[in-house]
């Protein structure tokens, strides 16, 4: 099948190249961590390189190549190489909190990853999850299906939340609260028992893992035991 990985890394004619793929690849990454996808284009790839963006097809055939070569060199900071534990499920775990991370650091791979083109070390990290899952007496395809789940629950977790605000943001805090308030102040005991249980219920004690732990064990428990 023939992809950008399975060519070479540009074309046998014109003149001697002034830069590598890879270098291409990393100047597109920056240009989409600050602008997302958007922001990068062939011209604006080629602009920060302080080259002409007709040269950039002497190592790509499109910005849908570049794009497929942009999501998997990213995946080079899973830490693929990490000893297990041993535990198939707290192993899982760790590996959606990197992914998590992975996403949170680089917000276009959501938008990116739908392409549903898989590169070399997409295929690593593919190893890895089946790897973990091996002791597990599931289905191959029930396997590979929870990857593709898991990576769902992943995405769903990395987008934004309107109101909740990034940790150390005073001022985000400070609109939640506000944004609380004012939900606080439209409930009416009467027409809303239930909301206003809620909001004078006797504050809890800190759950024993995240929502994001919780939903991603239960998810895998789910998929992958009896």
């Amino acid at each position: 099948m023939d992809t950008i990985w399975t060519r070479p890394d540009r074309g046998s004619r014109g003149p001697v190249p002034q830069h590598s793929r890879a270098e291409i690849v990393a100047a597109a990454v920056v240009l989409a961590d600050a602008g997302g996808l958007s922001a990068v284009s062939m011209r604006a790839v080629a602009s920060a390189l302080s080259t002409g963006a007709g040269s950039l097809y002497r190592y790509l055939s499109s910005r849908d190549d570049l794009l497929d070569l942009m999501s998997d060199a990213v995946l080079t900071e899973l830490p693929l190489d990490r000893p297990l534990t041993g535990d198939w499920l707290d192993d899982l775990v760790e590996v959606a909190r990197e992914q998590l991370a992975l996403y949170r650091r680089h917000p276009w791979l959501t938008e990116a990853a739908r392409r549903g083109t898989f590169g070399p070390r997409a295929v690593n990290y593919f190893e890895r999850c089946m790897a973990i899952m091996a002791p597990l007496p599931a289905a191959a395809s029930t396997k590979m299906e929870t990857m593709g789940v898991l990576t769902g629950v992943v995405s769903l977790f990395a987008q934004p939340v309107p109101g909740n605000p990034p940790p150390g943001d005073p001022a985000a805090e400070e609109r939640k609260r506000a944004s609380a308030a004012q939900l606080f102040s439209l409930v009416d005991p009467q027409a809303h028992p239930h909301l206003t249980a809620a909001f004078t219920s006797p504050a809890q004690p800190p759950a024993a893992s995240d929502l994001f732990e919780r939903t991603v064990r239960s998810v895998l428990r789910g998929l992958l035991t009896p």
